[in-house]
């Protein structure tokens, strides 16, 4: 048996959307099940987003301190942001949010991983990259509002974050699945490996 997740989609009876927000929606589906009974399914509409781990010559990450409203908690994360655009190219937007978060620029871009982050409430799919040969972008940095006018930007050993997942005190999703990933390649078949910056990626097609 191959372990792979396919495409599938169930018959839907009826489709509602109670809630449209600036980003994000609520849609619920009248969904027939196997067995033929109809259950009703509520969940997020979400456009998609990208983060980057960015690793230096010195194998630390870079990481953004930034307060999440609905946990109560500042969250070290690694850069990330939105699919504003339907059709984006995802590579596009890693390379503005690391120059946005972190004012830094990679000559180097692959495709880390590619994740759901919560499947059985939101649709929200997720392509984290690994940037490398790291630089301070050029110009005059982002100006910053809302939350992140308070973030905070650091750099640590891909060790220590390793360390603080495994014992709890790490908890942002694009991070935790970011540093284990790429602990998961250097221990593996190496970064070189990885896929291409601009592999396909069914979830959220894109321009080229």
């Amino acid at each position: 048996m191959t372990i792979k997740d396919t495409a599938e989609e169930w018959r839907i009876t009826a489709t509602d959307t109670p809630f449209v927000g600036n980003k994000t929606s609520v849609r619920t589906d009248d969904v027939v099940m196997p067995d033929g009974s109809v259950s009703r399914r509520d969940y997020q509409v979400h456009p998609g987003s990208v983060a980057v781990l960015a690793l230096d010559e010195t194998g630390r990450v870079v990481l953004v301190r930034q307060y999440r409203h609905p946990v109560r908690q500042k969250l070290w994360e690694i850069p990330a942001g939105l699919l504003d655009v339907p059709g984006e190219n995802p590579l596009h937007a890693a390379q503005r949010e690391l120059y946005e978060e972190a004012h830094i620029k990679a000559e180097d871009w692959r495709v880390l991983t590619d994740v759901y982050t919560t499947p059985g409430g939101c649709s929200e799919a997720v392509r984290v990259f690994l940037a490398r040969d790291l630089s301070e972008a050029e110009g005059e940095r982002f100006e910053v509002e809302e939350e992140e006018a308070d973030m905070e930007i650091a750099r640590a050993p891909l060790d220590d974050l390793v360390r603080g997942v495994l014992t709890g005190e790490l908890h942002n999703n694009c991070l935790v699945v970011g540093v284990m990933s790429l602990t998961a390649a250097l221990h593996g078949e190496g970064l070189d490996a990885l896929r291409p910056a601009d592999a396909a990626w069914p979830a959220r097609p894109f321009e080229a």
